[in-house]
């Protein structure tokens, strides 16, 4: 992610930030020109900042607007409920940077309203219990409606589902890159002349998905995954692949603009790319490994388990070629 100042004193702010700490001034995101501005005049604050915590600009220059991000939400969390507020904001965190690099790779992001067949909108659902006991809430995606279960915001729910899935990784901005990875498919792979290159590189996904699913729950990944897919997930169904691809793409991208933006140096060269417009992945991906490296044995000598625990094969990167590939044909 870039990085940004406050337009009153110039002292770096963060992308999560509501106001500034050294001069206390009010911000707002502006997310066409992707940097802060002072909250006042026709600078007003998205209507979900108060709940939800949002700092971006409202699309309309007036109170109980939404903002680009917020105005994809379907249903949002009860806020009367207890922690919900707090798990609200973390999704909307989450979902906020989502947002932020599908407007950097201007992606098109319709909203329910522009289209109601495939606009992209988004859930944040919790669990409901009643009396024959609990009714859980699937995280997923489904022609262009994005439903996150917010209990994934508590971090001893995410790790203890990590552990019982044997993930990785296991993040809500990872959650939120993989599901609108499934969404891209559908608007810019499927019925379109993409589909043929897409089953050459990941699979026929006409292939009966609920049987791969519980084919690879029930026998795992197949053995020498890691030398053809970015994770064992990926090895159960074309789509998944696909989209947890994408998700890796978009770790990349982020990841990378961070690098560039702090003027990273590994081995006394600067990661100077600029992943967003890169056309080619691996002039990205050959800057991205040494920051992985180092920032994974960083976190090892913290005791903390590694940033980015992935390997780059050659199979992925012609993946991660096709879906950079198809990211800049759709602008």
């Amino acid at each position: 992610m870039k990085r940004f100042t406050c337009p009153t004193c110039a002292n770096e702010v963060h992308f999560r930030n509501q106001s500034c700490v050294n001069c206390g001034t009010m911000l707002a995101f502006d997310a066409n020109a992707l940097q802060m501005r002072a909250v006042g005049g026709d600078t007003i604050l998205c209507a979900n900042s108060i709940g939800a915590g949002c700092n971006w600009l409202a699309i309309a220059a007036q109170p109980g607007s939404f903002c680009l991000a917020c105005a994809h939400n379907r249903i949002v969390p009860d806020a009367t409920m207890d922690g919900n507020i707090l798990r609200w904001r973390e999704v909307e965190l989450a979902k906020r940077k989502l947002i932020y690099a599908l407007i950097q790779w201007n992606l098109p992001r319709p909203t329910r309203q522009q289209n109601p067949t495939l606009g992209l909108a988004f859930d944040f659902l919790a669990d409901a219990e009643g009396p024959n006991g609990v009714t859980p809430v699937m995280t997923g995606h489904e022609d262009g409606l994005i439903t996150i279960n917010i209990a994934e915001s508590d971090d001893e729910v995410r790790v203890a589902r990590r552990t019982a899935m044997d993930e990785p990784y296991r993040t809500l901005i990872g959650h939120m890159r993989h599901e609108v990875g499934h969404y891209y498919w559908a608007m810019l792979v499927d019925g379109t002349s993409h589909i043929d290159r897409y089953r050459e590189i990941f699979g026929d996904e006409r292939e009966d998905y609920g049987a791969a699913l519980q084919r690879h729950y029930d026998n795992g990944a197949p053995a020498g995954w890691p030398q053809t897919h970015i994770s064992a997930y990926a090895t159960s169904h074309p789509w998944e692949d696909f989209a947890e691809t994408w998700a890796h793409w978009m770790h990349i991208a982020d990841g990378v603009e961070t690098a560039t933006a702090y003027k990273m140096s590994l081995d006394g060269v600067e990661v100077t790319q600029d992943a967003y417009a890169a056309t080619d992945v691996e002039p990205v991906v050959e800057a991205w490994v040494p920051v992985t490296v180092a920032l994974n044995n960083m976190n090892r000598s913290m005791g903390q388990p590694d940033l980015y625990p992935f390997v780059l094969n050659k199979p992925v990167m012609a993946k991660l070629q096709f879906i950079n590939d198809l990211i800049h044909s759709s602008t």
